[in-house]
């Protein structure tokens, strides 16, 4: 017999005091992996405190029958579908967590953005799967963050088709500015290269020049903003370097912090901070896996949809190897 989550026969193999997973983030590797895992019959719960890293954008792109969709109803949409296969979301955040001694992890909820998640909340899982995201932090330029997902953005294949053909400007700030600004020159002949934290080196030089992108010297010490709008960057002499677009390379932090004392290994590349997994998103510690933006800084939506999915997979069958 095909039980669905509608039929009134109860599933015994369902725990209401231990979750069979717990989820820390609903965005959308959190999603898929509660969907993978509740399609499993797994008792799952997703605790999310609704602050979305892409919630400024218009729309999500690159996702294959998805395009363009808004962030919002994305996740609302995928919200249903954990639901609709007897999984519980629940608005909020996990303040604290700890490994009991029997080796189950027991999480205290914090706040809540609606009528479930109250605060206070103790949650016990047989497992905790990290999909919070990351936190993006800008260079210390003021005006950036106003316009942050619309005219000051970061990647080519998130907003890059949206700013076709305009006038951009990529601060440079990063080791990843100059590949920023080969990526963008693809999408607009007019891209100017602002040697924000100091000279170009002589190999990134060259490649600006072979791409013809004009590089200024000088250092942004602010936005300038026409009718609501990105009009270009101010430089600390005054001088207004035009730009319709601005291109910069924030520094991604894994939204860790509550899980670190767990065991987690924590990596660093040169755009950032993350939860070190392997390739399923096992962390190395029982019990504990990571998908997403909090895994991998680089993932757009499809590719931690992706992840969350894979971990669930992984996590499910590990479950099954433990009853047999």
């Amino acid at each position: 017999m095909n039980q669905n989550q509608n039929s009134d026969i109860p599933d015994t193999r369902r725990s209401p005091q231990t979750l069979d997973v717990l989820i820390a983030g609903g965005g959308a590797a959190g999603l898929a992996a509660a969907v993978t895992l509740a399609r499993s019959r797994r008792s799952v719960t997703v605790v999310d405190g609704g602050q979305p890293r892409n919630a400024p954008a218009d729309g999500v792109h690159a996702l294959l029958g998805r395009e363009g969709i808004s962030p919002a109803e994305l996740l609302a949409t995928g919200r249903r579908e954990v639901t609709g296969y007897g999984g519980q979301v629940l608005d909020g955040e996990i303040a604290a967590v700890r490994r009991l001694e029997d080796g189950r992890f027991e999480a205290t909820l914090a706040g809540s953005a609606g009528p479930a998640g109250p605060e206070g909340m103790v949650l016990t899982a047989n497992n905790l799967l990290i999909a919070t995201g990351l936190t993006d932090e800008l260079p210390e330029v003021p005006g950036l963050a106003e316009h942050w997902g619309r005219d000051v953005i970061h990647c080519p294949y998130c907003h890059g088709w949206e700013v076709r053909d305009r006038s951009i400007l990529v601060l440079g700030t990063s080791p990843n500015s100059v590949h920023q600004a080969m990526l963008f020159s693809q999408l607009s002949d007019d891209v100017t290269f602002l040697a924000h934290s100091g000279p170009v080196d002589a190999e990134g030089a060259r490649t600006l020049q072979t791409l013809g992108i004009e590089v200024v010297e000088g250092h942004a010490a602010g936005v300038e903003v026409r009718d609501g709008r990105v009009a270009g960057i101010r430089l600390a002499d005054g001088t207004v370097v035009p730009a319709e677009v601005i291109v910069v390379a924030p520094r991604m932090l894994a939204r860790s912090e509550v899980f670190e004392d767990l065991g987690l290994r924590m990596d660093q590349n040169p755009m950032g901070r993350f939860i070190s997994v392997d390739a399923t998103g096992w962390t190395g510690v029982p019990g504990l896996w990571a998908a997403g933006n909090v895994a991998d800084l680089s993932a757009q939506v499809g590719a931690a949809a992706a992840a969350g999915t894979m971990a669930a997979a992984r996590l499910n069958a590990e479950l099954v190897m433990e009853r047999l």
